[in-house]
């Protein structure tokens, strides 16, 4: 017997994370992304992320046939860029700079930070998909994390 599914999003809202867009490029090279929390660092040797993607995201074809992905974790001022990433809007990335790394999956400008991953497991979850990331490069700025607790986006208080 599970626990209810709207029980269980009220538990787990009480974790807080950080928000980040997991973006990629469909097989005809053009950018998909979307907004995620669930993601996390796996391993130092080799280094390894892991990121879950939901099994309806639009963006989840574009991981698949090109098995590389970014993540860019957001700053305290990118609510809006969360938000605009999080819909099912035609394309997400018009008006937003962007540039490519090592793996030619997008990297945000802005980011706070970011990480460009080659998949190297991809692992059925539930409703998700658990895709495992190598890190191939990387980069982070100064400032503070967008970060996400009980449903809604919050700043980080030092």
């Amino acid at each position: 017997m599970s626990i209810d599914q709207s029980e269980f999003r009220r538990i787990l809202g009480h974790w807080v994370t950080g928000v980040a867009v997991v973006a990629s490029c469909t097989e005809e090279g053009g950018p998909c992304g979307f907004t995620a929390n669930a993601f996390t660092s796996l391993s130092l040797e080799p280094p390894l992320v892991l990121v879950c993607v939901d099994r309806a995201a639009n963006s989840l074809a574009g991981i698949r046939e090109t098995g590389r992905f970014t993540v860019n974790l957001l700053g305290s001022g990118d609510e809006r860029l969360a938000r605009h990433f999080a819909t099912d809007a035609g394309d997400k990335f018009e008006g937003v700079a962007w540039t490519t790394a090592v793996t030619g999956a997008p990297v945000l400008a802005d980011a706070l930070a970011w990480v460009d991953c080659r998949v190297t497991i991809e692992v059925p979850g539930g409703d998700h998909v658990i895709f495992i990331g190598e890190v191939l490069g990387g980069d982070a700025d100064e400032g503070e994390p967008l970060i996400f607790y009980r449903g809604g986006y919050c700043r980080f208080m030092p």
